[in-house]
Order: C-alpha cells, then sequence, then structure tokens
C-alpha cells in the first residue's frame, strides 16, 4: 500500500510539471529583410553603430548571396561613417574574400582608398598615411579607369600629391634652419623632379635660389630663377628670388611656346 501511495504522487508530480513552460524554446529565425529596413533606417537617421550591427545581422540570416553581399558592404559602410577605419578595413578584406564576384565590389575598393585617404594628416606627420592613400589611389585608378568613382579620385589623388610635396618641403625647411644645404636641396629637387604639378613648386624653386646663391653658386640660383620667372614671373616667390640676386643681374624673358602647356593647364587636363 505504501509503495502504491507513493508511485500515485509521482505520476501527479510528473504530469503538472509537464504543464509548466519548458526552460528553452527554438526561437523562429528573424525576418532578413525586416532586419535590414531596420538597418537602413538607423542608417539615415544617423545612429551608423547600430545600423552596422544590424545590417551584419541581416547579411547572416540572407539564404541569397547577392542580398547577403549587400547587407556586407552597407555594413562596411556604417563603420566607416563612424570613423572605425580598422574595422571597417577589415570587414571590406572579409567582404572582398568573401564575395569575390559581387557587383558591389567596385564600391569596396572604393570606399577602400576613401578610407586612406582620409587617414592623412598633416605635413608634420608620418609620411606613410599619404603614401599608403596614393598607392590605393592608384590601384584603383588602374583597375577601374572608366568608373563614377575617377573623377573623385583623381582629384583626391593630386591633394595627396600635394600632401607628399608639403611634406617635402617641411622638411627642406628644418634642414634651411640648421643650415644643412645639401639634404635641403636634395628635398627641393625631389618637389621639381617630382611633385611639379602642385602648389608649392613656387616656393621650391625660390629656396633653391636662395640657398644656391647664399653657397655661391650663383650660376645654378639664376638658373633657377630663370625657370621660376618663365613659369611663374608674377609670383610673390619669382619677386622675392630677384631681390636675392644682385642688381646687375636682369631677369631675361623668354617667349613662351603657344604650344607648350603651363603647369595649370596640366592640371586641367588631368582633371578633365
Amino acid at each position: 500500500m505504501y509503495y502504491r501511495t507513493i508511485l500515485f504522487l509521482l505520476l501527479i508530480f510528473s504530469y503538472s510539471c509537464s504543464k509548466e513552460k519548458p526552460l528553452y524554446e527554438p526561437r523562429t529565425q528573424s525576418n532578413a529583410f525586416v532586419v535590414y529596413q531596420a538597418a537602413y533606417k538607423s542608417m539615415e537617421s544617423g545612429d551608423f553603430f547600430y545600423a552596422q550591427k544590424k545590417f551584419s545581422e541581416a547579411e547572416l540570416s540572407f539564404k541569397k548571396i547577392e542580398h547577403a553581399s549587400k547587407a556586407s558592404i552597407m555594413s562596411s559602410y556604417c563603420l566607416y561613417a563612424i570613423n572605425f577605419y580598422d574595422e571597417a578595413l577589415e570587414k571590406i578584406q572579409n567582404h572582398l574574400k568573401k564575395y569575390p564576384l559581387d557587383k558591389n565590389n567596385i564600391y569596396a575598393h572604393y570606399l577602400k582608398s576613401l578610407i586612406y585617404f582620409e587617414q592623412i594628416s598633416d605635413e608634420k606627420k608620418d609620411i606613410e598615411p599619404i603614401l599608403k592613400a596614393k598607392e590605393e589611389i592608384d590601384l584603383f585608378l588602374k583597375k577601374f579607369p572608366e568608373s563614377d568613382y575617377s573623377m573623385d579620385l583623381k582629384f583626391k589623388r593630386d591633394l595627396a600629391i600635394n600632401q607628399l610635396a608639403a611634406k617635402e618641403l617641411y622638411i627642406a625647411k628644418y634642414y634651411i634652419s640648421v643650415k644643412k644645404w645639401v639634404p635641403a636641396i636634395k628635398r627641393l629637387k625631389k618637389i621639381v623632379d617630382e611633385y611639379n604639378t602642385t602648389i608649392f613648386i613656387e616656393e621650391a624653386l625660390h629656396r633653391l635660389v636662395e640657398i644656391n646663391y647664399h653657397i655661391g653658386l650663383e650660376n645654378e640660383a639664376r638658373n633657377y630663377a630663370k625657370l621660376l620667372g618663365y613659369n611663374y614671373n608674377s609670383s610673390e616667390w619669382f619677386e622675392q628670388s630677384y631681390l636675392i640676386l644682385n642688381k646687375k643681374y636682369k631677369v631675361t624673358k623668354i617667349k613662351k611656346d603657344k604650344n607648350k602647356d603651363s603647369f595649370i593647364k596640366k592640371i586641367i587636363k588631368k582633371i578633365k
């Protein structure tokens, strides 16, 4: 009788427990399109951090690869928008490996170039970000020369080159300040040889006039003054260079070849 009572109580207990909710219930998978729309609305409202998380969630939920790849690139853009540059670059690299044939990959490469470009600092900082930005832009322009993004990156490339010239001029001025003429001349000549379409070419030529005259190389100084006068005879830097030379020296005005483009015209042609 005792054992029957125990058995009866156990049956009642097990029945009552079966009526309670289980500790774990499997959830239905989120609708990827709903998640994507939520991410897009968050992005439009400026909440890029939340949008990035939802785009990543949507990417994992989409069944079609073209939808997943689009969510992936949107997630990369959101990271870029909040200046999470390292994370954005990592996401883009993974995107390009995961979706090598995606039609949006051209934008992924463009975004990658933008990220490097926006990390360029002033001429007093490290030169590596400038060189890396120029390298990435050059790769893009070589691979996608006729793309819709080429015009923008050509302009940014010119800005990067200007920064490289600014860096050389900054270092040259330092060498001038400590009277190290040889390395100063080397830096200035690099601007003349490699960055002669930049806004720093005039000052670089003037500094070459200044240094060469100071160390007794008057013929060299005159040659640089002629070059400066030929291309920029109305510039402030030309006037300063003229004042350095003795009063007996007269600048010979060379008749310009009409068929020869000026530096500015060359830049305009490049932009076109």
